[in-house]
């Protein structure tokens, strides 16, 4: 398909660019995935050193009315969210591993209702940093759709096929719309 107005030499370019974007944009996004929650999780596994392990444990300790006390949530949310990152890297267990991303999403946003003078300044609308931290987590579903939209063995193309409506009897496009 060609673009008006763009010198052929430049679209040529493009077409390569956005081939190549389509070939390796979701193993990216996979990948970069997997390190996030692998990282995040390990960190879990060590007291303090992560900033969102206190926020987190009161979370479960909260939503379990006590009965999960921290000694016990952060370890297993540690290895929950290092299988995550794992099985994303290692392209495994997809299925699974983005059924546990969604449960442990659902999670990470409970402490906007459940601690709002914590997670905002100014309620709705000016998050502290806590608050970002938990936003900021709508990019990743984002990028789990769009991993999980290929779990079948779908992927990105480049440039849609031409539906035939838009190419008339001749096959050529433009042609229904002279």
């Amino acid at each position: 398909m060609s673009t008006p107005g763009i010198p052929r030499q430049i679209e040529n370019v493009d077409i390569r660019i956005t081939g190549t974007l389509a070939r390796v944009g979701v193993p990216v996004i996979r990948i970069a995935l997997g390190i996030v929650f692998l990282w995040f999780g390990v960190l879990k596994f060590f007291p303090n050193l992560s900033p969102a392990e206190d926020l987190a444990a009161r979370t479960i300790e909260r939503l379990s009315f006590g009965a999960i006390q921290p000694a016990v949530s952060l370890p297993v949310l540690a290895a929950w969210e290092s299988l995550i990152g794992i099985g994303l890297i290692l392209n495994r267990w997809m299925r699974g591993v983005l059924f546990l991303l969604a449960v442990q999403m659902a999670g990470t946003f409970t402490p906007l209702v459940l601690f709002p003078d914590e997670t905002f300044s100014v309620w709705p609308l000016v998050p502290t940093l806590e608050g970002q931290y938990i936003i900021k987590n709508i990019v990743l579903i984002g990028a789990a759709m769009v991993v999980g939209a290929t779990v079948r063995g779908g992927g990105l193309v480049a440039e849609p096929p031409i539906a035939a409506s838009e190419t008339g009897a001749t096959g050529e496009a433009g042609a229904a719309q002279s």
